[in-house]
């Protein structure tokens, strides 16, 4: 009965900090800069991407329509392209064809070159 218990304590001690850190991976506090950001341009990036290479990027421009629940075509003024949004973001306001975005994510290209969007920045 005594080695169950201790073998009880000794499990609890190892999983509690465990436990305790899941599901922090969204919860900090992130930076807001206000300064300036490199933006990309979406022809660039159709332009030097190779099929095996994926690219952190941030582009600016309008989300034109949704596609998806949620996958949407954006447009930097220019040239667009399909854009996947990650299921955690949240927005305390509704977007049309005419809100400015920011977007962060990663660029894949392949049959259907797209950005994975992790962040979205209402301009």
């Amino acid at each position: 009965m005594k080695k169950s218990n201790v073998l009880f304590a000794a499990s609890a001690l190892i999983l509690a900090p465990t436990l305790a850190f899941a599901g922090e991976k969204h919860h900090g506090n992130t930076v807001q800069f206000n300064g300036p950001v490199e933006v990309t341009s979406v022809q660039s990036l159709l332009d030097e991407s190779t099929w095996f290479g994926d690219k952190d990027v941030v582009v600016e421009g309008h989300l034109l329509r949704q596609v998806r629940k949620d996958t949407f075509v954006f447009s930097d003024g220019n040239t667009e392209i399909q854009v996947e949004l990650d299921d955690d973001i949240t927005l305390n306001q509704p977007l049309d064809p005419q809100t400015k975005v920011r977007l962060y994510g990663e660029f894949e290209n392949g049959r259907t070159p797209e950005i994975e969007v992790e962040h979205i920045q209402l301009l």
